[in-house]
């Protein structure tokens, strides 16, 4: 039932009162229609999103979760990998200046590299950086590797055969230097006449 001027005439009411009330009742039924449509529009919009997440869940993933579960192995794979070449590289080095420590150097140091494989894949480092045990590495240079180490003395001129005499210049033939049996002693020539050997 709606409120209309013949009804609040039949109630008494005067003229100019029906339209204070009739004016105050459209005022409220006009807030009440500006709401309503408000509230319409957010269920129209409601149900356009609804419908779309209804597509979206439909349509699923589309794949993408597996490829992520993919793209993230393949990289913790490649990480592993370069963690793995640097670990390797560094326990390298670290038995390289091992040897290198205990006179076993150039083609011997690439024996005792080949060699030792096994053994420089379990080194293990401390905190500053250093192996923490050597104790097979050592086993390996008493043992296997004892030939591969480089001893040098120096000796004086033995008195038996003593070095040629030149006439005091220091200078001898590419023959002479040839001629000495000492190999330190040939060494040392080669080295005072190195221009004869083009070096």
């Amino acid at each position: 039932m709606s409120l209309t001027r013949k009804m609040l005439k039949g109630m008494g009411l005067t003229e100019e009162q029906a339209d204070t009330i009739i004016e105050a009742h459209t005022e409220v039924t006009d807030g009440l229609k500006d709401k309503l449509k408000v509230a319409e529009d957010k269920v129209s919009d409601y149900d356009a999103i609804q419908k779309k997440l209804e597509a979206y869940e439909a349509k699923g993933s589309d794949g993408y979760e597996e490829k992520f579960k993919k793209l993230q192995k393949d990289f913790d794979d490649y990480k592993a990998d370069v963690t793995a070449k640097e670990t390797k590289a560094a326990k390298e080095k670290a038995a390289k200046d091992y040897f290198e420590g205990k006179n076993i150097t150039g083609a011997n140091l690439s024996i005792a590299m080949r060699g030792a494989r096994d053994e420089i894949g379990e080194i293990e480092f401390d905190d500053k950086g250093k192996i923490k045990d050597t104790s097979k590495l050592d086993a390996l240079v008493k043992g296997e590797f004892a030939s591969l180490v480089v001893t040098s003395s120096t000796r004086g001129a033995q008195t038996s055969t003593p070095p040629g005499n030149t006439g005091g210049g220091g200078k001898m033939t590419k023959a002479e230097i040839l001629k000495i049996k000492d190999i330190g002693e040939r060494q040392a020539a080669i080295a005072e006449n190195h221009e004869l050997f083009g070096f």
